[in-house]
């Protein structure tokens, strides 16, 4: 079945398949228990083969098409996501649609329960940050059913969609050289888990760096989460090393991380930059205002989501003649006190 069979599949269809009334179908879906077995089985047959999808909200539609976007992210408490949120908020508000924003937080199934409700619901595009690569079948099936789906802060090697990402593997890079022409040659990185892309770029990308300069060992502190709290954790299992072994720097996967662990070492008498430099990624807002501003990787957080917005609401309303597109921006470094102290040659 075609795209378009499938977008536009509806009860009628499934009653035909089924041989029975709309209302039976209608029974089926609302009060199982007023039809037989047998009937409710074949109408269910009957769904699965035309792949319906319930459409809770169809009443809302008939005067026309749906204009609720949605954007599922992976940390709503993160800053980094709030700005996101906000620049795509901005779009769609100027096209007269609303923004609905969902909280994967970090966790697959969470995710997929609300693509599945996002689906019942046939909202006109999806913004998502997935948890994995982004390739999975829910994803697909939405695409199938003629709702875009455009990628944020991750690639795509899909033609069927947008993807707006940051060069992570260049961050990271940057972050590393940064570190290196301080003189560091103990180095760690904290950030996790690596199933989530934009750690394991952000790690490749300093790895690549400090290979090129060589003679620099880059420790790996992986945490269960990109918070505050898995920062401060870490924190204290590098503050635990002894001296000799400890870092002398240490680049965290995101800014939350990166200001657990300042707290984690303040808390634990080390001070930054003079004894551990720290160096974040996001350039949220609070990095400039933390006790020790904070250097850190710079990333266009509202300009993703109004690129992102801009692309899925231009794909919604001309999908044939739409060509899907990868936008990637370039991160920059801002240097402030979390590193600059330090100008010496680090201990080794």
């Amino acid at each position: 079945m075609g795209v378009r069979g499938m977008a536009e599949t509806g009860i009628k269809e499934v009653a035909l398949r089924a041989g029975v009334s709309v209302g039976t179908v209608s029974n089926v879906l609302n009060r199982p228990q007023a039809v037989s077995s047998q009937t409710r089985q074949r109408v269910l047959d009957a769904i699965k083969e035309l792949g319906y999808v319930r459409n809770d909200s169809a009443r809302h539609l008939r005067a026309g098409r749906s204009r609720t976007v949605a954007i599922v992210v992976l940390d709503v408490s993160n800053p980094f996501f709030t700005d996101v949120v906000q620049g795509a908020e901005e779009v769609v508000a100027q096209a007269g649609g609303m923004l609905v924003v969902c909280n994967s937080g970090e966790d697959p199934a969470r995710e997929r329960h609300h693509l599945a409700l996002l689906e019942e619901q046939r909202v006109q595009g999806l913004l998502i940050t997935p948890v994995g690569a982004g390739h999975h079948k829910q994803l697909e099936r939405l695409i199938e059913r003629g709702i875009p789906v455009v990628l944020v802060d991750r690639g795509s090697g899909q033609n069927n969609r947008c993807s707006v990402a940051v060069d992570d593997v260049l961050g990271g890079r940057l972050a590393g050289q940064h570190l290196a022409e301080c003189g560091h040659r103990r180095i760690a990185f904290v950030g996790g888990p690596f199933t989530i892309p934009q750690v394991a770029d952000r790690h490749a990308g300093a790895l690549a760096a400090l290979a090129e300069v060589g003679g620099i060992d880059l420790q790996v502190v992986e945490t269960a989460s990109l918070s505050a709290v898995a920062g401060r954790e870490a924190a204290e299992a590098i503050c635990a090393l002894p001296a000799a072994k400890r870092p002398t720097a240490i680049f965290c996967a995101n800014d939350l991380l990166a200001l657990g662990v300042l707290q984690g070492l303040t808390t634990n008498g080390l001070r930054v930059p003079h004894d551990i430099a720290l160096i974040g990624y996001d350039d949220i807002d609070f990095a400039a205002t933390a006790a020790v501003p904070l250097t850190s990787v710079h990333q266009p957080r509202e300009q993703l989501g109004r690129t992102a917005a801009q692309l899925l609401l231009e794909e919604a309303e001309d999908a044939e003649r739409h060509g899907h597109r990868h936008v990637v921006f370039q991160p920059h470094l801002v240097v402030r006190q979390s590193t600059v102290a330090v100008k010496r040659k680090a201990s080794r």
